[in-house]
C-alpha cells in the first residue's frame, strides 16, 4: 500500500464547488497545504461577505461554469448534493478538470454510468471521497493482510454506529441508510479484504426513532456479506450509539487477527479501588476522521501530479452503490441478493 504523504510538492490550482459542511472541511484542510492555490469558491448561495470568510480564495462565484471555464484550474472538488454529482462530473471532465467527488457518486444509475463513461473517455483523474480508506488505523489492517500476517482471511466484522440520528430533513433526502451510511462500510469491506462481495443479506428495523420509519427508512441493520472467495463478513449499523461515534473493524484469518478499535477523546485511563475508567469514543465523524480527510486530498493531488494511481476510483464508487442497492433489495424481499456488476 502506498504511504500517505502530508503535502503535495508542486503547485496545483483548484476550485471548490459546493460549500456545505464537507466543502468547509476541505477548505480548511487545503489551507494547510502551502502548494495548493484555491482559485475559486463556488456555491449557489454565496454572499458578499464570503470574500472575507474565505479570504484565501481568489474568487467567490455562484456559477460553477465559471470555475470550469478558467484554464488555470487543474482540479475541482465537487461537494454539492448527491443528485448533482453526475452532471457536475460530466461538465468538469469535458472541461478537462481532474475531479475529486464526494460520495456517493450519484443516485440515478443512468446518470452515474454516463458520468463514468465521460471520465473514461476524457482521461481526467477522478477520485471518490471515501475518506475512511485513508484512516491510518484501518490501513494498518490492510498492511497486515498484504504482509501475510493473517494467513487466509475468513471473517470480516465492521461496526459503524452514529452517536445520534441525523435531522429528518436529511433522512428524507439521504437516499436511505444503505446509500448514506452503510455505503462507507461497503467500500471498507472491499478495501480491507481486497476481495469482491458476491451477495448480501440484510436484517433491519426501526429501533431508534419511529419518525425514521415513517420517512420510509430504517435506523438499525445487520448486513451479512458473502465474498466471491468464500469468506464472510458482517456489518452492524445503528443511527444512535449513546456513548459516541462507534467505528471498529476486525479481519480474522487462519494465521491471526487484526483489529482497529475506537479512537477515544484521550488515551488517559483512571484506575481506582472501585473502578477503572477511560474516555468515550470521539462523538462526531469530523473529529474521528479529520486526519483522513486531509490525507485523502493529499493522495488525490499526488495522483494528479502522476506520483501514483488514484487510490479510490470511480469504479470503487459504483461498486459501493451496487452493494447498497443489493442491501436495500434484500431488506425489501427478506432474501439474499446477488451484487450486480457495474454495468
Amino acid at each position: 500500500m502506498s504511504k500517505i504523504k502530508k503535502i503535495t510538492r508542486e503547485k496545483i490550482t483548484i476550485g471548490i464547488i459546493g460549500m456545505g459542511r464537507i466543502g468547509n472541511v476541505h477548505y480548511k484542510n487545503l489551507l494547510r497545504m502551502p502548494n495548493i492555490e484555491i482559485a475559486y469558491i463556488c456555491d449557489i448561495a454565496a454572499e458578499e461577505d464570503w470574500s472575507s470568510k474565505y479570504s484565501q480564495a481568489d474568487k467567490i462565484v455562484t456559477d460553477y461554469h465559471q470555475v470550469l471555464a478558467d484554464k488555470r484550474v487543474q482540479a475541482v472538488l465537487i461537494c454539492v448534493p448527491t443528485d448533482l454529482h453526475p452532471q457536475f462530473t460530466i461538465d468538469a471532465a469535458l472541461a478537462g478538470k481532474n475531479i475529486f467527488c464526494e460520495k456517493p457518486v450519484g443516485f440515478d444509475d443512468d446518470a452515474i454510468l454516463k458520468a463514468y463513461q465521460t471520465v473514461q473517455e476524457t482521461g481526467v483523474k477522478f477520485q471518490v471521497g471515501f475518506n475512511r480508506r485513508f484512516d491510518k488505523n484501518f490501513r494498518r489492517i490492510v498492511d497486515h493482510r498484504e504482509q501475510g500476517d493473517l494467513g487466509t482471511a475468513h471473517i470480516l466484522k465492521i461496526t459503524s454506529r452514529d452517536p445520534e440520528p441525523p435531522s429528518m430533513d436529511y433522512v428524507k433526502r439521504s437516499g436511505g441508510i444503505f446509500m448514506d451510511m452503510t455505503i462507507h462500510d461497503f467500500d471498507m469491506a472491499r478495501f480491507i479484504t481486497g476481495e469482491e462481495v458476491d451477495s448480501v443479506f440484510v436484517a433491519g428495523g426501526v429501533l431508534v426513532d419511529p419518525a425514521i420509519g415513517e420517512a420510509g427508512d430504517i435506523d438499525t441493520a445487520l448486513t451479512t456479506l458473502r465474498f466471491k472467495n468464500g469468506m464472510i463478513g458482517l456489518i452492524d449499523n445503528s443511527r444512535k450509539a449513546v456513548y459516541g461515534y462507534d467505528q471498529r473493524i476486525e479481519l480474522f484469518g487462519s494465521a491471526g487477527m487484526a483489529h482497529a478499535d475506537n479512537v477515544l477523546d484521550s488515551t488517559t485511563t483512571y484506575s481506582g479501588s472501585k473502578t477503572v475508567m477511560s474516555d468515550k469514543p470521539m462523538f462526531f465523524f469530523l473529529q474521528r476522521y479529520i486526519d483522513a480527510y486531509f490525507s485523502e486530498l493529499g493522495s488525490f493531488f499526488e495522483a494528479v501530479q502522476g506520483e501514483h494511481d488514484i487510490e479510490c476510483t470511480f469504479a470503487d464508487g459504483i461498486y459501493a452503490i451496487r452493494l447498497a442497492q443489493a442491501a436495500k433489495k434484500s431488506l425489501e424481499t427478506g432474501q439474499p441478493v446477488k451484487v450486480a456488476p457495474i454495468k
